[in-house]
């Protein structure tokens, strides 16, 4: 009888796990139980950065008491926002708040790549000013950058003591993906293309301001130097390909915290992932 309950228990155990297993690619949502005294909402933001004002949006999220809070940081020129990922993630008790890079998609100021950088510092900074009226716990502040934004928030982190925890998706590898010094002419020639040039009037400022750092080989760009201070951070780095190997096994080697890389069958924004990809995102913000 007792080899009978046993058997029983197991196959039910394993019944279980295999349909556990076969949900992961799905989310279960139930509507906010509204909090009257302190609801979930949307607020437009003004986030002064250095001199211009950066246009921002933060998904407050239910109830009283401070929020851990996700920013999420845009790519190149930014027309994945990602904000799919944020409604569920404020349903799951978080705030998160998306802006727009100095010179970007209407805020004010230049648009260049040390910028983007330095806006996602000073919003940090931001949060911790106005951290009683957003009700933002500024001890729980995590990064997620998509393409360039995975590039901004690897070089951000290593400046914020107090931001512990990052989520990279297929970040853009900006110092070797131009491998080459151009040439004087060469950068005029690129700095010229009415056809590359058209493609990003979005972002305010010329090619040559936001290139021609690259292209003089700074090592700023180089994600895999100068990255010791990663080693006291959580990351996990997701791609479609395997192009940023060196730069996951460079910061494993670290021995950071944590980190986790893995290459997932998909586009680069991870088009027919997002429940896949919102349940990963959920599972880190819970560790």
């Amino acid at each position: 009888m007792t080899r009978l309950i046993r058997h029983i228990l197991f196959l039910l155990t394993l019944f279980i796990s295999t349909y556990v297993f076969a949900q992961s690619d799905s989310i279960v949502l139930k509507d906010i139980s509204w909090d009257k005294n302190s609801p979930a909402g949307s607020e437009i933001l003004f986030i002064p950065s250095d001199n211009a004002l950066l246009a921002g949006l933060m998904y407050s999220a239910n109830g009283i008491g401070k929020h851990p809070t996700l920013l999420l940081l845009h790519g190149y020129p930014g027309y994945e926002r990602n904000l799919d990922i944020a409604q569920v993630v404020r349903a799951h008790g978080w705030n998160v708040i998306y802006f727009d890079y100095r010179g970007s998609w209407g805020s004010q100021g230049k648009f260049t790549f040390k910028n983007c950088v330095k806006d996602v510092i000073n919003v940090v900074a931001f949060c911790d000013k106005y951290q009683d009226s957003l009700k933002i716990d500024t001890s729980n502040i995590v990064l997620f950058g998509h393409s360039m934004g995975g590039w901004v928030a690897l070089k951000a982190i290593q400046q914020l003591p107090t931001v512990k925890k990052a989520f990279i998706l297929s970040a853009w590898d900006i110092y070797n993906q131009y491998k080459r010094q151009l040439t004087g002419t060469e950068l005029n020639a690129f700095n010229m293309n009415a056809d590359t040039l058209g493609k990003f009037f979005v972002l305010n400022g010329s090619l040559n301001d936001r290139f021609k750092p690259v292209l003089e080989r700074d090592e700023y760009f180089n994600l895999e130097k100068n990255i010791s201070s990663l080693k006291e951070k959580q990351i996990i780095m997701l791609d479609e390909h395997d192009r940023n190997k060196k730069i996951a096994e460079a910061i494993r080697n670290l021995n950071p915290i944590y980190f986790e890389y893995d290459v997932w069958q998909t586009d680069h924004s991870f088009t027919n992932k997002r429940v896949s990809l919102t349940n990963k995102v959920l599972t880190f913000l819970d560790k």
